[in-house]
């Protein structure tokens, strides 16, 4: 358990960020906080600036106002690799798996267990690494015998549950999952949603990306909406409802029908 979860601080603040891309304002003011073992649905319509905050805290771009405090430290400049040191962890739709390399390898990827070195060659200990790989898909609650078969022979479902357990392995702070039900049926779609679950419960912070209404208020404890890069609604999930997330994502009024 790290100092930020005994203390009640937020494992992740960022405070009047804003972003531009030319003269388009993609990100304007945005101030919220992420705590120890919550599910922070993050939506919006297409352009709303989701993407961009979470590129912002994976250290893929750099806001031009604002800051960003994980735990009681301000960390400026976050790039992709200070971010992963920093236990912050990006599932993209695309997952980024290795389609040549196994499950545990792809686990397991820069982080494999070294078994000899000679000079600046490496061996990796392959063992050790399919036995620590299934362990973290173990604690996911996800059960894989073949770990060596290419995983581009897996199913949508497995694949999901290879990539969420590779971020586990450094992530100790905060998971963003950008759509990560976007193309899988309805029992992988479950089974992401309890793996997502899962996470939270080891006591990481979760953002889930998603258009999927019933994702988000199946898993979620909080929705944040976003609409035209401002955050227009951030509400525990029992004290909000589909209707009013979304006139907060489109700009109706809420309980106004669209013409």
């Amino acid at each position: 358990m790290t100092d930020d979860r005994k203390a009640g601080q937020a494992l992740v603040r960022c405070a009047g960020i804003t972003k531009y891309f030319g003269g388009v304002r993609a990100v304007n003011q945005v101030s919220l906080d992420f705590q120890a073992g919550e599910i922070v649905a993050l939506v919006g319509d297409n352009g709303a600036g989701k993407s961009t905050l979470v590129k912002i805290f994976s250290g893929l771009h750099h806001p031009d106002e604002g800051s960003i405090w994980l735990g009681d430290t301000e960390v400026m400049h976050l790039t992709p690799a200070r971010a992963r040191q920093f236990g912050i962890e990006t599932v993209y739709q695309n997952l980024s798996l290795c389609d040549n390399l196994g499950a545990a390898a792809n686990v397991m990827l820069g982080q494999e267990p070294i078994r000899l070195r000679i000079g600046p060659l490496k061996f990796v200990d392959t063992q050790k690494s399919i036995a620590e790989a299934r362990r973290r898909l173990s604690e996911l609650g996800s059960t894989m015998e073949d770990m060596i078969t290419p995983v581009r022979r897996f199913s949508g479902g497995q694949r999901q549950a290879i990539a969420i357990a590779r971020a586990t392995v450094n992530a100790h702070r905060l998971i963003q999952f950008d759509e990560p039900t976007a193309a899988l049926g309805i029992r992988q779609t479950h089974a992401t949603l309890d793996l997502i679950q899962r996470v939270a419960a080891q006591g990481v912070a979760v953002i889930v990306i998603s258009h999927n209404l019933d994702d988000v208020f199946s898993v979620a404890h909080r929705v944040v909406a976003m609409r035209l890069g401002s955050v227009t609604l951030d509400a525990p999930l029992a004290q909000t409802s589909r209707e009013q997330v979304v006139a907060c994502m489109t700009g109706m009024s809420f309980g106004r029908e669209s013409a």
